[in-house]
Formats: C-alpha cells, structure tokens, sequence
C-alpha cells in the first residue's frame, strides 16, 4: 500500500512538472487521470466478457467467441504534435489516454476438442471453444484492476495538492 502511494505520488511530480513546461499545470494531471480511469474500465468491461464467454461455442456470427482486446493509445495533442515536441516546445500539452480499439484476438488459434455428442460439433465430431485463457484474463484483470486503483490514487493526491494550493493562496 505504501509503495503506491509512493509512486502515486512520484506519478504526480512527474506528470505536474511535465505539465508545467509544457503549460496547464494540476488540472492537466487531473484529465490524465481521468482519462486513463476511463480507459482502464473499459478494458476491466472486455475482460469480464472474455471471462462471461470462455465457454461459448456459438455466437450470433456462428461462430466460437473470440477474445477481444483494448488497444489503448495517447491522446492527440494540441497542434498535431508528437510526444519529443510537446516536452520540447511551448504549445504541447499531455492528453492522456483513450481507447482507439476493442479488437478481436485472431493471433490466438481456437481450441479444439474432439465431442461428437456435442450439438455444435462439426462433421468430424470436433468442436471449437474459445482462445481465452482463464489465467491470462485473471492476471490482466489483477494488472487492469490495480492501474485502476493507482490512478485513482493520483487523482485523489492531484485534487488534494490542489486544494492545498488553494489554501496557501488564503
């Protein structure tokens, strides 16, 4: 608990300097965090629907489910600049992140399992389940869980130093 605090903490100093050169200051961290809060529930929704689905053989498309994915990217930022420049120049301004896909894993081959009697077996008495991987989606739940919980940390520390800021302008 202390060490995410830690980095929570470590996280805000970061992003506020950052933020600082590059203009905005705490409110900028605060959109970061919430961005990154939308993001990391997004990807807990997909992972509870891998999970809800590892045993589903049948879709409306016909087929087997297939494990979807979040592809999760940086937010643009202002005047089309990249990250060096923003850091760099005046003018860029760190966005955060958002999520630029839900995509289905078709890397991972589907599992097959020999089951005449099952009613969606095909004409070789095979059927195909899902490519989910129990242990896999529990480890990324745990992962997607605990950036969920650091961002709210620094969101809580971003909102309380800026309450202390407003304090000592008293």
């Amino acid at each position: 608990m202390m060490r995410n605090i830690i980095i929570s903490i470590l996280t805000v100093c970061i992003i506020t300097s950052v933020t600082y050169a590059a203009g905005p200051g705490l409110d900028n961290a605060l959109e970061i965090s919430t961005s990154a809060l939308t993001a990391q529930k997004i990807r807990m929704n997909v992972i509870a629907d891998n999970i809800a689905n590892v045993d589903t053989t049948k879709t409306p498309d016909g087929g087997p489910y297939r494990k979807k994915t979040v592809v999760i990217q940086t937010k643009e930022f202002l005047r089309g600049r990249g990250f060096i420049s923003a850091l760099r120049g005046p003018g860029g301004v760190l966005g955060g992140v958002q999520v630029s896909a839900i995509a289905e894993d078709t890397s991972t081959p589907l599992t097959k399992v020999y089951d005449p009697a099952h009613p969606q077996a095909d004409a070789n008495g095979f059927v195909y389940y899902p490519n989910v991987n129990m242990t896999e989606e529990l480890v990324d739940l745990t992962q997607t869980s605990g950036a969920f919980e650091t961002n709210v940390i620094v969101f809580n520390n971003t909102k309380s130093m800026m309450q202390t800021a407003l304090e000592i302008g008293r």
